[in-house]
């Protein structure tokens, strides 16, 4: 059952949303404001976020760009908003894709499925140990983080998760 944050600061499409990804077979957690947006991405209890960009206090692309000096975790995009800045910045700085409002509900549980197939999931803990190592590279698949030298990697989803599959073969 997929984990996924809902962060959108419009009551009735947060429930709306959240009632039919639960239907789908979702486990789905909604905040409404940003700050507690973020502490529950860097929880490590969800495996993707779908964020809007327009909220009061911290706009979604703020808290994009927190949760990605922290973390890898999977992020989509949602907007009233249609111009291709928006998107153009949301996208460099890490989001996965990129939904413009009003979307489906089904074309969002499929933008989430795909990515989810995409991305690695949730990893199990190697044998002796909580992280993979090689060289100067170190992995904590369970956080989907990357350091190299000790200096954390800012890295997208799909950067993460080729990164750990090429370290798991190596």
């Amino acid at each position: 059952m997929p984990k996924i944050l809902l962060v959108d600061d419009d009551i009735e499409l947060a429930d709306m949303l959240q009632t039919y990804l639960q239907g789908e077979g979702c486990e789905v957690t909604v905040e409404h404001e940003g700050e507690r947006g973020i502490a529950r991405a860097l929880s490590g209890e969800v495996e993707l976020m779908v964020l809007d960009v327009m909220m009061p206090g911290l706009s979604g692309i703020e808290v994009l760009r927190r949760v990605r000096q922290h973390s890898a975790l999977p992020v989509i995009m949602l907007t009233a908003k249609g111009d291709d800045m928006d998107r153009v910045v949301g996208l460099e700085l890490g989001a996965d894709d990129y939904v413009a409002k009003p979307c489906t509900p089904r074309e969002l549980i499929a933008r989430i499925r795909a990515i989810l197939r995409r991305s690695a999931g949730p990893v199990s803990v190697p044998q002796g140990g909580d992280s993979l190592r090689e060289g100067p590279l170190q992995i904590w698949s369970g956080e989907r983080r990357a350091s190299w030298q000790g200096q954390p990697l800012t890295l997208t989803s799909t950067e993460f998760s080729l990164l750990e599959m090429l370290v798991r073969h190596a």
